[in-house]
């Protein structure tokens, strides 16, 4: 599963990570939550990545009534491809979501969450599922985070976790005219867990309206002074487009 993850990487840095045109302007966010909007990564029509905001979780094109289904916010990368919720989005409209790191629960140490994120301190681009949906007046873009069968770090908290996108797939991963669901679903395997690390943080985090750089230290150190010299500035010199987002909650 993916139900929380944590974006606080500068805009700067997002940006050369991604190689978007646009930079984004974001405050850092430390528990992003289902139903929240938030910004994602898609090819527009000129071939360039660019920033799209999008609610967390996913409301199909052809549903009349959004209120009459689940929205979810997690789809299996194994069977996306066959199921009529995500079908259409898994062929024709992937994207990544950048995160810097993402929490789960660990049902054998009485539900302790843990926090995961890449050893190099890298930020990370889940693979995602883009849709529009028309509706009520107004277009409403959605997505769902895929998630896969657990890598071996991952397997001693949880049996699932997110589809983490390796940087040299970028570019296939976007790409709106691969269809073919073979190479789509190589791309979409578990992470290596030599390349990740997880550590236990404070229980704040079940709280959705927790959001500060406290959530990301590791419990051993949670009663030291946090370190908020970590949170990214924000950088007025952009040579291209800018895009300035918020969370809403």
């Amino acid at each position: 599963m993916c139900e929380r993850f944590a974006l606080f990487s500068s805009p700067a840095r997002i940006r050369k990570h991604f190689a978007t045109f646009d930079e984004l302007i974001l405050e850092p966010h430390f528990n992003i939550a289902p139903a929240q909007t938030v910004p994602v990564i898609r090819t527009d029509e000129a071939g360039n990545r660019v920033f799209t905001l999008a609610r967390w979780g996913l409301i199909p094109s052809w549903v009349e009534d959004p209120d009459e289904i689940q929205q979810p916010f997690n789809a299996k990368t194994e069977t996306a491809a066959i199921k009529p919720m995500f079908r259409h989005a898994y062929r024709t409209s992937r994207v990544l979501i950048p995160a810097d790191a993402f929490y789960e629960w660990s049902a054998r140490d009485g539900k302790q969450p843990f926090l995961i994120k890449l050893k190099d301190d890298e930020p990370m681009g889940f693979g995602g599922l883009l849709e529009c949906w028309h509706g009520y007046e107004t277009e409403v873009m959605t997505f769902t985070i895929l998630t896969t069968h657990a890598n071996q770090l991952m397997s001693d908290i949880h049996d699932r976790m997110p589809v983490i996108i390796k940087p040299e797939d970028y570019t296939a991963w976007l790409d709106t005219k691969l269809t073919d669901i073979i190479k789509i679903q190589a791309m979409a395997q578990s992470y290596p867990e030599r390349l990740m690390e997880a550590y236990p943080i404070s229980r704040n985090v079940n709280n959705p309206q927790q959001d500060s750089p406290d959530l990301i230290v590791p419990i051993r150190e949670s009663a030291k002074t946090v370190d908020h010299s970590m949170t990214p500035k924000i950088h007025p010199n952009m040579a291209n487009k800018t895009v300035k987002v918020g969370i809403s909650r």
